[in-house]
């Protein structure tokens, strides 16, 4: 079986080549690239199954690649920054990324939210075979989406969301509900990164379909997808 591929943008060398020494302890395939300018043309010809990302970059920043990236794959990105204040994390989880670690971190944490990733989406899935709920197809086994029979390209996170809501359609979860369904107990993020996570999977469901209004907002609690 091929090792997974990260791919780590980081401009701090040591800090590079320390992610590196645990990913390769880990088992995986490792490449480094320590300037924005480059990172997109690396993306495209690598192909990584996940992506590690500093925010601050020489040449273009972390959030800008996120977004860029965004544009036209559904890689896993993991960022790395600096910054705690919940606004800096709520920014990288608009553009797209899908979990956050704060440096100084513990090596061993960030290869676990690696590998919690990277599980997620190789999951076996034991729900139904396909979850419909009018023309929204969504098949866990294939991590595939369908609005009006065209695939929809959705994060991780994204798909959990959807998957979590259409299954239990009028069911509503509360935010920490979803958090911890889709990032696990263990986990330690912003409740409101699920409003970023939601925010981005509306606007993809609507540009596939501008009738597609079925993630319902419960104020003060979290959300239901409505039929």
């Amino acid at each position: 079986m091929a090792k997974q591929h990260i791919l780590v943008i980081e401009d701090e060398v040591k800090i590079a080549e320390l992610i590196e020494k645990y990913l390769y302890l880990e088992g995986f395939k490792t490449s480094l690239i320590h300037d924005g300018t480059c990172a997109l043309d690396a993306v495209n010809e690598l192909n990584p199954d996940l992506i590690i990302l500093d925010i601050m970059l020489p040449g273009t920043n972390g959030i800008e690649l996120c977004s860029k990236i965004r544009q036209y794959s559904d890689v896993p990105i993991i960022m790395l920054t600096a910054r705690v204040e919940e606004i800096d994390h709520l920014i990288g989880f608009d553009v797209g990324a899908d979990d956050y670690v704060t440096k100084p971190f513990k090596p061993k944490e960030l290869m676990a939210r690696v590998k919690a990733i990277l599980k997620r989406r190789r999951m076996p899935t034991t729900a139904p075979n396909t979850l419909k709920a009018g023309n929204i197809i969504v098949d866990p086994s294939e991590y595939k989406v369908l609005v009006n029979n065209a695939e929809l390209k959705l994060t991780i996170n994204e798909f959990s969301l959807l998957k979590i809501l259409i299954a239990s359609p009028n069911k509503v979860f509360s935010r920490q509900d979803l958090l911890t369904m889709t990032q696990g107990k263990y986990f330690e993020s912003y409740e409101r990164s699920i409003d970023s996570h939601i925010k981005n999977l509306r606007k993809k469901l609507t540009q596939a379909d501008p009738n597609s209004h079925y993630i319902e907002s419960i104020y003060g609690v979290g959300y239901k997808f409505k039929t």
